[in-house]
């Protein structure tokens, strides 16, 4: 029972990653209809972005910095803003001229795009593994009967549920996230609104993809490890984690991606590590056959 327990914890820690970053996938989805395959790589640069200012402040204060709240506090903000760049950056040069265009244009737009990223990456980042730096120190904080929880997980935890708690109040409490809403309904109404609805997509791009920016702080402080192809499994894992809960569906997004990381947790250590990656295919082909709009998607008429 406490084995259990133990990968229970592991398992939402995990999952709360994946939720972050599945939501970047869903908001897209939910105001253009676009699969922004992109974004896993906009994922990859915030954890190169945290990984150089976390080298450059060892470099400049040298002993004076101690891994703690604060030097991770700026990591994280740097990472998210860097993402943001990134993501606004996508939107305005290349999404942005396509947005008439028939969606297959901007889907094959979207890989090009992942994939320009990736190999950019290998050559200005290099094609090596580096391991991330410590931005704060892990330590047991309750261990009883086998059960260990520590405080990275708990770190993760916390601020999963910050960030997407904080996303909750802007779409469902806000003026900004009423304007999402309305252009996520129906773009050509609320533009008649006087909506500017250029300005509500490019900040739906900004706000998706800081939250990559969180996720990859916190998959470098899990797993100490990054390279510029990081994205392309941890980037289709939470793309399957809002498939799976629904894509287009905030609520769905965080399901799918704790669902998507208790699955993984469990496959691991009730199974074999082996059939960790295939699990993210085994669940997408599931939900495809079975419940296309995802656990909590709703079946919509589309006129032709």
């Amino acid at each position: 029972m406490e084995d259990f327990i133990q990968h229970l914890i592991n398992g939402v820690s995990l999952g709360s990653i994946y939720a972050l970053i599945a939501l970047g996938y869903t908001m897209v989805y939910g105001i253009l209809q676009l699969i922004n395959f992109a974004h896993s790589e906009v994922y990859m640069l915030g954890a190169f972005a945290a990984y150089y200012t976390a080298i450059g402040l060892g470099r400049a204060l040298g002993a004076d910095l101690e891994p703690g709240i604060v030097f991770f506090g700026i990591v994280l903000i740097v990472a998210m803003a860097a993402c943001g760049v990134a993501g606004l950056t996508i939107e305005r040069f290349a999404y942005r001229p396509l947005r008439q265009a028939p969606k297959l244009n901007t889907l094959i737009t979207a890989i090009g795009v992942s994939l320009f990223l990736q190999y950019t990456g290998q050559v200005i980042f290099g094609a090596d593994p580096k391991s991330f730096p410590t931005v704060l120190e892990d330590r047991s904080l309750v261990s009883s009967g086998g059960i260990d929880l520590r405080l990275f997980d708990v770190t993760i935890l916390l601020t999963g549920v910050a960030f997407m708690s904080g996303l909750h109040y802007l779409i469902h409490r806000t003026k900004t996230g009423k304007a999402m809403r309305a252009v996520s309904t129906n773009r050509q109404v609320a533009s008649l609104m006087g909506i500017n609805t250029d300005k509500i997509i490019s900040m739906t791009f900004l706000i998706g993809s800081s939250l990559a920016g969180v996720g990859s702080v916190l998959v470098g402080m899990k797993y100490p490890q990054i390279d510029p192809l990081m994205g392309l499994f941890f980037g289709l894992k939470a793309f399957v984690a809002a498939v799976l809960g629904g894509i287009g569906n905030l609520a769905g997004a965080v399901l799918g991606g704790i669902i998507m990381g208790l699955s993984e947790e469990m496959v691991v250590a009730y199974l074999s590590s082996t059939y960790r990656d295939a699990l993210a295919f085994g669940l997408l082909i599931v939900i495809l056959v079975f419940r296309p709009a995802g656990l909590l998607g709703k079946w919509q008429t589309e006129k032709v």
